[in-house]
């Protein structure tokens, strides 16, 4: 017990020496960047008009930081995407439980979204301001239209891809399809959402900074093109660098996110295995020995033996199912 305890130990302690040396590189590698471009900015190696220089951008974003003009950019862009990925996650997430409810409707509705997808959105972008003129509203659209039929696509693909066998046992257990929905697609999927949120927040940053190039007055994104067509190109780079930074930190939250709601459903898969598990092995066991299980619920299909020798064989391997079937069983 003492030499586990002292391996895992070390694994962590390396695994946390690991994690310090890829942070000391990363910062290590933006100084030495950092430092190499102000040097030959300032040594003559490079125009300092065309590719400016650390200091001229931190020179240019304090001012802007006390005539408090850069935070109104800032919060119209971090507002404008914010909208957009949530709009995105929630019509992709509707779009998807629907196609996957009417086969029919998605065999027509997923060309016309690989159509869709294929497109250049920056070519949309003139046809909604002119749809919807040159608003906020338009911004948003712009951002939504670059990540919504891509991640429709491919949370579709992961809802059809869910266990055959899993929504079998829902069938056989006189569920219904939205009971396959809620008990094995969805939580078989949530990987997969959180996937696709890590990418939309980037696809919507894009969207949005393409709308503002076109429809906007105020913004990072209104700021680029306003800096490159007056040649402030200390503006230009400062907004770059502050889309960086927001990107960074929008996707950090994702992860911060994506880390709680895989702790937390660790946290009910034991819960539920430990609940459960003496419950599912009764009912099965009683169904072998005298066959009373008959006389719980109203199964009638053939099925259901190998299904439950299947289950109850591998009770550690799918314990993750023991809330759904108890939950069905409870409903009967």
């Amino acid at each position: 017990m003492s030499e586990t305890s002292v391996s895992q130990q070390n694994f962590l302690q390396k695994k946390r020496q690991h994690k310090r040396i890829v942070h000391s590189s990363r910062f290590l590698i933006l100084i030495l960047f950092l430092g190499i471009w102000e040097f030959t900015a300032s040594k003559g190696f490079i125009d300092s008009f065309i590719f400016s220089s650390p200091s001229k951008v931190a020179a240019c974003f304090w001012s802007m930081v006390c005539d408090k003009s850069i935070f109104l950019h800032i919060t119209v862009t971090l507002y404008e995407t914010l909208v957009s990925f949530f709009l995105v996650i929630l019509c992709s997430l509707l779009v998807t439980i629907l196609l996957w409810f009417s086969p029919k409707l998605s065999e027509n509705i997923r060309t016309v979204s690989c159509v869709l997808n294929s497109l250049p959105k920056s070519a949309l972008a003139p046809l909604l301001i002119v749809w919807l003129g040159a608003t906020r509203t338009t911004i948003i659209v712009a951002g939504m239209s670059v990540a919504i039929f891509g991640s429709i696509l491919n949370l579709y693909t992961t809802f059809i891809n869910a266990d055959k066998e899993k929504i079998k046992l829902i069938y056989t257990l006189h569920g219904n399809r939205f009971h396959a929905l809620m008990k094995v697609v969805l939580p078989s999927s949530i990987p997969a959402i959180i996937s696709n949120m890590k990418v939309n927040i980037g696809l919507c940053l894009v969207g949005v900074i393409i709308g503002e190039f076109l429809a906007a007055r105020n913004g990072l994104g209104y700021l680029i093109i306003y800096s490159s067509q007056v040649f402030k190109l200390d503006w230009l780079l400062m907004s770059i660098v502050l889309l960086c930074i927001m990107a960074m930190g929008l996707y950090a939250l994702i992860n911060l996110l994506e880390k709680m709601v895989f702790k937390k459903v660790l946290t009910i898969k034991i819960e539920c295995k430990k609940y459960f598990c003496n419950f599912l092995h009764s009912v099965f066991s009683s169904y072998f020995l005298n066959n009373s299980i008959m006389y719980l619920m109203p199964f009638r299909s053939r099925h259901l033996p190998n299904l439950a020798v299947r289950y109850v064989n591998n009770m550690e391997k799918y314990s993750f199912m023991l809330f759904p079937i108890a939950t069905l069983f409870g409903t009967n």
